[in-house]
């Protein structure tokens, strides 16, 4: 099995060991995972509304009403005839306010809880009397021991009179807490108005005593005041079912013409009711149906799926994947909305446009996927079910086959002529042998079959133009317009540094063939070479393919450092070219990418002998170019066309074994450095570049023959 690291290939085509550093190994491990979990989801995601547009009633149409509670009614519905009902509903509603109008009931007050909460209090009082009695305690010891109660809190005043109490003052003040507590506590007293007790505790204190003992006896009295009366949920539920019994059953009485639910008002169950009771609403599909429809949506599913996992190229990209499944649920939901109870409509909606888009943004295989169940599905349920699944499939292959990779635009036009034909074809094989169609319904179904297939391809291509535009992607036909000689972008290049154009059509032919023969994209590859040198248009004269022979080259007088920012400059010069020419992004790529985060090796070098050759005095990373590393193999691909053209073009190699060396060993550094980590080069391809390239390179660098200098023959005229 063809590894998927450029580095682990590389190492087995020169015969090293397979390995892996520890980052990639784990940046390997979880992009599959992550890519996995995000396929589940848009997988089942796209089932599960699927089965929503299958299932729900969507129809603009509908032939009956199929209302549930909380739908916005589609138009004003009137009473076919006068009733009178039972409503169910209307009594169950007034039996329920009436039920919540109920108060609470509470238990009757618990004599144990009063006793408990006595004899608490008069645990207090005698731990109290203890305190005051202690001889041996200081005043301080006294109120540190008062503030240690755990059921009673006393602020310093309270707590200083009761130290400073007589004994007769505090026997009264016990006697009088005890009194007033089990008063209190033979009251009903509930959670909610435990407060409300606590506040009344003074008025029940006796007026003879004074006011600061009446104050204690409160503050004692109060910290032991608790609810003894608790809601009884046997007792509320009881007098509410008393309270249900007790209200009549409710009629509810329509007369003929009357309005039960208004347009746009939203349905509840009085109006569900009342559209039963009247006849008016559909009920529940039966199951079978619901089951069938299940049932072939999961064939369409698996089918998609499987045919997915054996071309898993499909599945690298998350995003277009991602695309083409919100396409497929649009068309989706949008023919379940249109189709129901038409006649010409199913004949004109224009389920090709999709499989024509599909393959002229991504691929013909992404358009197999996705086209033919969504043929499938559209026609299910339909009159004719049958005659308009063969009747999109067959429009929708036949266009596809005659798009191909749609680099014209008149390719479009031809797509849509075949499916125009292939659906007159489907018509008069089904419907001219039909009884029920005369003349006139056969000729209206063959014109809908020629706008359908004209009309697909139209709505192809401008959503092809408007998608493309707004999610960044690349068409054949955008590739095509960019590459014209004539774009001002590639004229500026040509006047500017004529020999970085030269260059780049070089490299733009390095990198095609090679990209054919690995399968990558050869247009984009081809075309992202032509701009990906854009940059030095800017400073032509610091590059050397754009210098005069004999002249002096300007970086002799700069600082390495300076140089080799010189040199990097033509990167981000290259995308501010790109994007003031609006180039898409995956073009700007090209110029970030073909040179990942290499050094420029020469200012470098020069740097280190400015150092004395102290590579530690030498900050690697100034001469680094920013990156980052090719994500793809079109970006890989120009890379390493532009590195080995770039020796091949300084060392002259001797001969094509020597050629072939040469290339081998800028492959083998680039892979050696980590620059092909992020691509998905395998070894089989590295060997198909490499062999591809010498072969290029050599017809392009092959040896001239030096003709000698000989003198001019003597003329006729001129012999002696």
């Amino acid at each position: 099995m063809a590894a998927r690291s450029a580095r682990w290939c590389a190492n087995c085509y020169r015969g090293e060991p397979p390995r892996m550093t520890d980052a990639l190994l784990q940046r390997r491990l979880r992009w599959p995972s992550r890519r996995n979990l995000f396929l589940a989801l848009l997988f089942f995601g796209t089932t599960g509304l699927a089965a929503i547009a299958l299932l729900a009633p969507l129809a603009a149409r509908p032939t009956t009403l199929n209302l549930q509670v909380g739908d916005a009614a589609p138009q004003d519905i009137l009473a076919p005839r006068s009733i009178t009902y039972d409503s169910e509903v209307l009594t169950a509603l007034q039996r329920d306010a009436a039920a919540e109008a109920v108060p609470a009931e509470y238990a009757a007050p618990e004599a144990s809880v009063a006793r408990r909460q006595v004899g608490r209090l008069r645990a207090a009082l005698t731990f109290i009397a203890n305190v005051r009695a202690d001889t041996f305690a200081t005043r301080e010891q006294k109120l540190s021991d008062l503030a240690a109660l755990a059921d009673l809190r006393l602020d310093a005043e309270l707590a200083e009179t009761l130290i400073d109490l007589t004994d007769t003052g505090w026997q009264t003040v016990q006697q009088e807490s005890i009194v007033v507590l089990e008063q209190l506590m033979r009251s009903t007293v509930r959670e909610d108005q435990l407060e409300d007790a606590r506040h009344s505790v003074l008025a029940l204190v006796s007026l003879s005593l004074p006011e600061d003992q009446a104050a204690l006896v409160a503050e004692l009295v109060a910290a032991f005041v608790a609810p003894n009366s608790f809601y009884s949920e046997e007792l509320t539920e009881a007098r509410r079912e008393e309270v249900r019994a007790a209200i009549p059953t409710v009629q509810r009485t329509y007369v003929a013409n009357e309005v039960v639910i208004r347009r746009g008002q939203v349905v509840t169950e009085t109006h569900l009711e009342a559209l039963r009771e009247l006849g008016l609403i559909r009920e529940q599909a039966r199951w079978q149906e619901q089951v069938s429809t299940l049932t072939l949506l999961g064939v369409c599913m698996i089918y998609m799926a499987l045919y997915l996992r054996n071309r898993r190229k499909l599945l690298e990209d998350t995003r277009r994947l991602l695309v083409m499944a919100i396409l497929f649920l649009i068309y989706l939901y949008g023919s379940r909305l249109l189709l129901p109870n038409r006649t010409i409509i199913p004949y004109l909606f224009p389920v090709a446009s999709y499989s024509l888009l599909v393959t002229s943004l991504f691929s013909a295989q992404a358009g197999l996927a996705f086209g033919i169940p969504l043929s499938v599905l559209v026609a299910f349920g339909l009159p004719y079910s049958l005659d308009l699944t063969l009747y999109y499939i067959f429009t929708s292959l036949l266009g596809m086959l005659l798009l191909q990779r749609a680099e014209r635009i008149s390719a479009f036009f031809r797509a849509g002529t075949a499916a125009s034909l292939a659906g007159m074809a489907v018509v008069l094989a089904f419907r001219l042998p039909d009884p029920g169609t005369d003349a006139l319904g056969l000729i209206t179904l063959l014109g809908a079959a020629v706008l359908y297939g004209m009309g697909s391809a139209s709505l192809a291509l401008i959503l092809q133009f408007i998608l493309a535009q707004m999610l960044g992607f690349t068409t054949s036909l955008q590739l095509l317009e960019i590459s014209r000689p004539d774009h001002p972008l590639l004229q500026f290049i040509l006047h500017n540094a004529p020999g970085t154009y030269q260059h780049s059509l070089l490299i733009a032919n390095l990198s095609e063939q090679a990209a054919e023969l690995i399968e990558a994209d050869a247009l984009l590859t081809r075309v992202g070479a032509l701009y990906h040198d854009a940059g030095k248009a800017r400073f032509p004269h610091f590059f050397i393919e754009n210098q005069v022979p004999g002249s002096r080259n300007p970086h002799d007088d700069l600082d390495p450092l300076e140089s080799s920012k010189t040199i990097i400059r033509h990167v981000p010069d290259g995308v501010e070219l790109a994007r003031k020419h609006r180039l898409p992004q995956r073009i700007i790529d090209f110029i970030v990418e073909h040179h990942g985060t290499m050094v420029t090796q020469y200012q470098y070098a020069k740097a280190v002998e400015a150092a004395g050759g102290d590579k530690s005095k030498v900050d690697a990373k100034a001469f680094m170019y920013p990156g980052p590393r090719p994500h793809s193999r079109e970006t890989a691909l120009v890379m390493l066309a532009d590195g080995c053209e770039a020796r091949t073009r300084a060392e002259r190699p001797e001969d094509e074994h020597a050629l072939h060396d040469l290339i081998k060993s800028v492959v083998d550094r680039r892979v050696g450095l980590g620059e092909l980590d992020n691509t998905d080069l395998t070894m089989h391809d590295l060997k198909i570049i490499i062999e591809s390239f010498t072969v290029t390179l050599r017809g392009v660098y092959h040896p001239r023959i030096v003709y000698p200098d000989i003198d001019e023959p003597l003329k006729a005229d001129d012999t002696p």
